[in-house]
Order: structure tokens, then C-alpha cells, then sequence
């Protein structure tokens, strides 16, 4: 059941949602493409500090030789492990045994090239 106080916060959060969408509808493309980047930039190293923090030195070296051959893959590694951080079921550090199953998991089968000369 709603109260008095409950309404009035609401309120107020409303007007200062409407103030801050104002305020961006007026400021300059540019002001909020900087803001947009900074924020950008702020989310990513956030999301280093806490890979830094999940993994040890091996397997950071590791996710940063993947990084380099094929960022996609170490993208989708980084997110994995993020999620798995969030749910909780991360332990310990993850060591570089550790990220090799994860990138066995996610890796898909390699096919074997045969070439036969005739």
C-alpha cells in the first residue's frame, strides 16, 4: 500500500527524469557524444578492473594473445566469465587451466585440412 512519502518521491523523480531529458534535448550533439564516449570509456574500464581482479597473470597474458588473433572470441570469453562472476559461481581466481576449458568449450570443433597431391 502506496504512502504519502512513497507518492512524493515518486513525484520528484519524475520532475528530475523530465529536468535531466530536457537538459540533454539542449545540449549540443557534441556535449552528448562526449558524455556518451566518457561513459563508454568509464564502463569499459570497469569491466577491465574486474577481469584484472577474476583472472591470474597467466590467463590474462593468455586472453590478451586472443584478444590480438581474434577479438571476437575474446570478447565472448570476457563475457562469460563476467556472467559467470555475476551469478556467483566463480570461487577463485581463474587460473589459465581454467580459461584453456573455457576457450575449448566455447571454441568450435577445427577441421582438419587434407591436401593430397596427384
Amino acid at each position: 500500500m502506496p504512502t504519502e512519502e512513497d507518492a512524493e518521491l515518486e513525484a520528484l523523480r519524475q520532475r528530475r527524469l523530465r529536468e535531466v531529458q530536457e537538459m540533454q534535448a539542449r545540449a549540443p550533439p557534441e556535449l552528448v557524444q562526449a558524455q556518451q564516449r566518457a561513459e563508454a570509456e568509464r564502463r569499459e574500464a570497469e569491466r577491465f578492473e574486474v577481469l584484472r581482479r577474476l583472472l591470474t597473470p597467466e590467463a590474462r597474458e593468455r586472453l590478451a594473445r586472443i584478444r590480438l588473433a581474434k577479438p571476437d572470441v575474446a570478447a565472448a570469453i570476457e563475457q562469460q566469465i563476467l556472467s559467470l562472476a555475476a551469478s556467483g559461481r566463480v570461487a577463485r581466481q581463474i587460473d589459465d587451466a581454467t580459461l584453456r576449458a573455457l576457450l575449448e568449450r566455447l571454441m568450435p570443433e577445427r577441421r582438419e585440412i587434407k591436401i593430397t597431391r596427384r
